[in-house]
């Protein structure tokens, strides 16, 4: 039986130091906007995309590498000369910019304030992969065939906070997952003999999901019937709403299932697809 737990505010992300991650998957999501980013490079044809915590670390390899691409941002914006003592960054941290003419074929390291930063938290895990409603189905049935004994779910959140868009996309993936194996009449017994956690018998053999996991679906539960709307409402979704150069990342970062792709970071610190 699987064990599924999800991590809701990047506040818990520094406890991970301290587990052996060895046999989790962990599933990182920063729907808006660093991992729904790497996921649309990839697809652009991006080489790889090499996540790193701060802006030196990026320039230092930019030194010796002068032909990557330096990407990501602070405080939603593209990192400028101001911020890195000379240059400004080639990219943002927006995916409408990681198109097939910028991006295929060349190395991308980003920086951004909290995606880089979950991901990397993660590195000691079995497997660690960087997920968005982009590439949600792809992601969820790359963990089905893993069929690994624990699975993580991180959400990168905003600064110390939880973010609304994460938490909604980890309740979609935790929903998909548990029904894994499930059969096509599988849904019409669960209206007759379903748990007291809203689960059929069936779903409870396949995984047992921790309290967070169980706060996240029952978030996406409410709000499944207009999820967009719901995601719209977070602060960050709020926040690049209000930026005219930025506001079309919102409805672009909330599509489902538009890259059948999966990104995964490897033992050499390296996003690949």
């Amino acid at each position: 039986m699987a064990q599924l737990e999800v991590i809701l505010t990047p506040a818990e992300l520094p406890a991970l130091a301290k587990r052996d991650l060895r046999d989790i998957a962990c599933v990182v999501f920063d729907v808006l906007r660093a991992t729904s980013t790497f996921v649309t490079a990839l697809h652009s044809g991006a080489k790889v995309i090499v996540p790193v915590g701060e802006i030196a670390e990026a320039l230092a390899i930019r030194k010796s590498q002068p032909d990557v691409l330096l990407g990501g941002e602070r405080d939603g914006v593209r990192i400028r000369r101001a911020q890195t003592g000379g240059i400004d960054f080639d990219l943002g941290n927006s995916p409408r910019e990681h198109t097939p003419e910028k991006v295929s074929g060349k190395t991308v390291v980003s920086t951004t304030t909290n995606g880089t930063r979950a991901l990397r938290a993660c590195v000691g895990a079995k497997t660690v992969l960087a997920a968005s409603f982009l590439n949600l189905t792809a992601t969820v049935n790359f963990i089905k065939n893993l069929q690994p004994a624990n699975v993580l779910v991180v959400c990168a959140g905003t600064r110390e906070n939880t973010a609304l868009e994460d938490v909604l996309a980890a309740g979609t993936f935790c929903e998909s997952l548990i029904r894994w194996g499930e059969t096509p009449e599988e849904p019409k017994r669960e209206q007759k003999h379903s748990s007291s956690r809203g689960r059929s018998p069936h779903q409870q053999e396949v995984c047992e999901l921790s309290d967070s996991a169980e706060i996240a679906r029952l978030v996406y539960a409410q709000a499944k019937p207009d999820l967009v709307t719901a995601a719209r409402t977070s602060e960050n979704a709020r926040r690049l709403l209000a930026i005219p150069e930025l506001r079309d990342d919102v409805p672009f970062c909330l599509q489902q299932d538009i890259f059948p792709l999966v990104a995964r970071l490897e033992a050499d610190g390296i996003i690949r697809c």
